[in-house]
């Protein structure tokens, strides 16, 4: 979406990445998802990602291009671009939520692996770089507590979606091709990743005390940790099984086609540095509801464009309840809020422009 966003604003972009030339969707990396050159200068070696095709290629072609965005950290990529680019070509970093104290707190044995990691390498990355950049004030505001020597510079650039194209009917019509045990009933949408850290167990835990019976709920996300197993049998348990419908990964007008026939999304997240899925609900108009640690709550708040509550069992009943209790036009009021909040804030072809800025070539 991104390489999208650049190219919109009249830039030439290339992506160069540690998959290799087979990986990703249809075996065909990310030439099916982005419409530039791919470089694919990997796999890399060990989970670390060392990549001696990714050092020479930088090497060879990094005077090509005005600035370089580097995604992600603790990874050998970091170290790749501060050795080719520092002092000769401005680089921004995405932290992209990989320096927020949940994880210190959450895994205290792999914080003791990063802090070493951080004292010889990464802590040099950032430094080195024009601008660390953050997708949220809240982002911004705690990333990297708990580890010494950070000396780089802050800037927020909201990261936001693309947003859905096409006629909302038919893309509800694609999805429901797929799920037709769906048609003509209200669900909730729940998308993301089927992991411990989205908070899966609460919305179930909730969905079974507080939805109306005849609702619906849809859980559409990659399983990547086998997690799916355990909430199935729960789901037996709590006597809803029955009525929760398991999709899996979804891509394209089927995302959006859920996303328009949810009656609100739901996700009530332990840790979300942005949170993806939320901009792309209030881009549908879909109201979103989400706990307090997803944080761009301050913002979602301010705008009246969806409902917040704490990223517990109790919090999520009372996210049910509470929507539950609006009227059909208190939820299209708010659902309009939504999509204002998006143009407003969250539509990707503002985040160019601030990528520019922190890389200090406007």
């Amino acid at each position: 979406m991104f390489a999208r966003a650049h190219r919109g604003a009249g830039n030439e972009v290339e992506i160069a990445t540690l998959d290799g030339a087979n990986d990703g969707p249809e075996g065909d990396g990310f030439r099916g998802l982005v419409s530039c050159e791919v470089h694919p200068c990997g796999p890399g070696k060990t989970n670390y990602g060392y990549s001696r095709r990714l050092d020479e290629w930088l090497k060879v072609n990094y005077r090509r291009f005005d600035g370089v965005i580097v995604n992600g950290v603790w990874q050998y990529h970091g170290v790749a671009a501060r050795r080719a680019l520092a002092g000769r070509k401005p680089y921004v970093v995405f932290a992209h939520g990989m320096l927020d104290p949940y994880f210190k707190d959450r895994f205290p044995l792999k914080h003791v692996k990063k802090l070493v990691y951080w004292t010889l390498q990464e802590h040099r990355n950032l430094n080195a770089a024009q601008a660390v950049l953050f997708t949220s004030e809240e982002e911004r505001r705690v990333a990297a507590d708990g580890f010494p020597f950070c000396r780089f510079r802050r800037v927020v650039v909201p990261y936001g979606t693309m947003g859905p194209s096409g006629n909302p009917e038919a893309l509800k019509q694609a999805f429901l091709k797929n799920w037709p045990q769906l048609w003509g009933k209200e669900y909730f949408l729940f998308l993301g990743r089927i992991h411990p850290k989205k908070g899966c167990d609460l919305l179930l835990e909730a969905f079974a005390q507080a939805a109306n019976p005849e609702m619906q709920l849809v859980m559409a996300g990659p399983d990547e940790t086998g997690w799916g197993a355990e909430l199935k049998s729960r789901a037996t348990q709590l006597g809803i099984a029955e009525r929760i419908t398991w999709t899996g990964m979804l891509r394209g007008d089927a995302k959006w086609g859920a996303f328009y026939g949810a009656e609100a999304f739901v996700l009530p997240s332990h840790q979300e540095n942005f949170g993806i899925a939320v901009a792309d609900a209030l881009a549908c108009g879909v109201v979103p509801l989400i706990s307090d640690k997803v944080n761009i709550v301050p913002d979602v708040a301010a705008d009246g464009a969806g409902l917040m509550e704490t990223d517990t069992v109790e919090g999520t009943v009372r996210l049910l309840t509470a929507f539950g209790k609006l009227s059909l036009e208190q939820r299209s009021r708010m659902g309009t809020l939504a999509l204002e909040c998006y143009q407003r804030r969250y539509a990707l072809k503002n985040a160019a422009q601030e990528v520019y800025k922190a890389l200090g070539i406007e």
